[in-house]
Parts: structure tokens; C-alpha cells; sequence
């Protein structure tokens, strides 16, 4: 049985279950992108999706092509993609954040309502400590002018 197995058809069933798997969680992502709430959760919906699924469908074509030069350059391009693709992702949210868009109505923004009044009472401490060390705090008037 094992002898008639060929490793041309292995190699072309399982690229393509990963390039299908790649174009549903791409689909997934697309959904989530046009149906979920809020600007934030739709970045997470598509940044999440779209890197996976980017990634399943070049395994895919790797697998496919089946050359060490072209399975390189995936590798490099998955790497690449999952590294950058979350740190483009927090950089859009924390722009989004200070440009005040709205949160959907039912987000829990405790945690986040903390993080931030943290972070301002020490950006305020930073700024203090700065304006003392070049000498910049406001002299108080005499009270005779010129």
C-alpha cells in the first residue's frame, strides 16, 4: 500500500490543505474586519488573521515548489511578516488611542483607564524633572514691573 503512495500527491495535498487553511483564516479575518464593533477590535480581528493566514498559504506554496532556495525566502517573508505585522498593529492602536477614537460601549476600560492615568502622572513627573534640571520653572514675580 505504502509503495503506491506517491510524494508528488502527499506533497500537492498538503500544500494545498495549508494554502485553504491560510484562505479561511484570511476570510475569517475579512469578516471579523466588516462586523465587529470598533475600530480596535477589527484591528485585532484582521491583524491576527491576516499574519496567520499569510503565513499558512506561503508554507503552502513552499511545500508546493519544494526548493530550498524558494522555502528560504517563505521563511524569511513568515519571519519577517509575524514580527512586523503585531508591532504595526500597536503602533496604529496607541495612534488610535491618542487620537481619542471611540471605544465600543462594552469594552471593559478599566484595566486600560489605570494604565493610562499611570502613564500621564509619569510623563508629568518626567516633565517636572526636566524643567528643574534646565531651568525652566517660572520665577515668581516681584511684583514691580518694568
Amino acid at each position: 500500500m505504502l509503495e503506491n503512495l506517491n510524494l508528488e500527491v502527499v506533497k500537492e495535498i498538503v500544500s494545498c490543505v495549508l494554502i485553504l487553511m491560510g484562505v479561511c483564516f484570511m476570510f475569517i479575518a475579512t469578516i471579523g474586519l466588516l462586523r465587529f464593533p470598533d475600530f480596535y477590535i477589527r484591528m485585532s480581528a484582521i491583524t491576527k488573521g491576516a499574519t496567520l493566514g499569510v503565513g499558512l498559504i506561503l508554507l503552502g506554496l513552499g511545500i508546493y515548489f519544494n526548493q530550498p532556495d524558494i522555502m528560504l525566502k517563505v521563511l524569511a517573508i513568515i519571519i519577517f511578516t509575524f514580527i512586523t505585522a503585531p508591532v504595526a498593529a500597536h503602533v496604529i492602536g496607541r495612534t488610535a488611542v491618542r487620537n481619542h477614537s471611540p471605544f465600543w460601549p462594552k469594552t471593559n476600560l478599566q484595566e486600560f483607564e489605570e494604565y493610562m492615568l499611570k502613564d500621564h502622572l509619569e510623563k508629568m513627573k518626567n516633565h517636572d524633572r526636566y524643567a528643574e534640571e534646565h531651568h525652566e520653572v517660572p520665577k515668581p514675580s516681584d511684583g514691580g514691573g518694568t
